[in-house]
């Protein structure tokens, strides 16, 4: 038994200070998913809007997006595989206690609702790619079909897009054992902050000025949101279990204090709120793009603080509970 506890809780370096197994593939991971989601959304939503006119590239050329940055994540995390030739395994069975379960059957589903977003838009937003699609004779015929069920297509996204946002975080808060992901608040941030994402990347991208101005109220509404989710988790976590409280300390004391108050939430959420807001009020033309760029930054530099950050903290506290110079005195 003693052995047992030797190898398992100290001599096993994966959790022994800090379960340091998930790396940079996760956090990219779980960046790159929550912008597909912003992607998704946006992209149907103005279109169910009719907004055509005033977010011509949301509408017509957003979607594109989805797949490439969606694919750049399974491709992080494929690489964080261990066993790579059995990621079939997460197809074979459906657990519905499982988030992981949830999540790999949200993201088979995505790929065709995305691309069907794309070709029901392609003859608008992408004339050239559409002439060489109408040239032959089955691919005409599928992007016919998804022009006249486009809105239905729009509304399938929308909530495909949720699920996607809010499972990553419903993923990380499902590990009981680490007191900083085990709050029920990283769904909805995450959710959020995929969402702020995806309006920060329209606004980066679009040509037309009133897209821009939109996307920018979007934006300035999403990151009010975040904020109140980020005081809220704070509240959480500071009125939780002794044990969170220790985890909370991390971000006011620890080495992550400056991560998480200097370059996630100043640069990454308040700069651009009062850079967003300066933008609105017309006096910052020139700064245009650095808002939703630093927007951009900061959903990233979330995803690494609460992947590192949780992996550090613990229920159990293995030099006390399992110090080996104590235990050795029980042999």
């Amino acid at each position: 038994m003693l052995d047992e506890l030797l190898i398992t809780a100290r001599a096993n370096p994966r959790i022994d200070p800090v379960l340091d197994i998930w790396g940079w593939q996760i956090s990219v991971y779980l960046f790159l998913g929550g912008l597909t989601a912003g992607i998704m959304f946006f992209s149907a939503l103005m279109l169910l809007l009719r907004k055509d006119r005033e977010a011509p590239f949301a509408v017509h050329r957003l979607a594109l997006l989805g797949p490439i940055a969606l694919s750049l994540g399974m491709t992080a995390l494929f690489l964080d595989l261990e066993f790579k030739s059995h990621v079939y395994r997460f197809y074979m069975a459906f657990r519905p206690t499982s988030p992981m379960s949830y999540g790999a059957w949200i993201l088979l589903l995505i790929y065709p609702v995305s691309v069907l977003q794309i070709l029901s838009t392609v003859r608008v937003g992408f004339p050239s790619a559409a002439r060489w699609m109408d040239a032959l004779t089955p691919a005409r015929r599928l992007v016919d079909l998804t022009e006249r069920h486009r809105r239905s297509i729009a509304a399938s996204a929308i909530p495909l897009a949720v699920a996607l946002g809010i499972y990553t975080g419903i993923l990380l808060s499902a590990f009981a054992a680490r007191p900083f992901w085990n709050v029920g608040l990283l769904g909805p941030l995450f959710l959020v902050s995929g969402l702020s994402t995806g309006a920060a990347i329209t606004a980066l991208l679009t040509r037309e000025r009133t897209e821009m101005r939109l996307f920018t109220l979007i934006d300035i509404g999403l990151i009010v949101v975040e904020i109140a989710l980020i005081g809220l988790l704070l509240i959480s976590l500071a009125t939780g279990a002794k044990l969170q409280l220790l985890a909370l300390r991390h971000l006011f004391t620890g080495g992550y204090m400056v991560a998480f108050w200097g370059i996630f939430v100043g640069i990454g959420l308040l700069v651009p709120l009062l850079l967003d807001l300066l933008e609105i009020r017309g006096w910052l033309h020139r700064l245009a793009l650095l808002a939703p760029a630093l927007v951009l930054f900061g959903g990233y530099v979330l995803r690494v603080i609460v992947v590192d950050l949780g992996q550090e903290t613990r229920w159990t506290h293995y030099d006390s509970e399992y110090n080996t110079q104590l235990l050795e005195r029980l042999r």
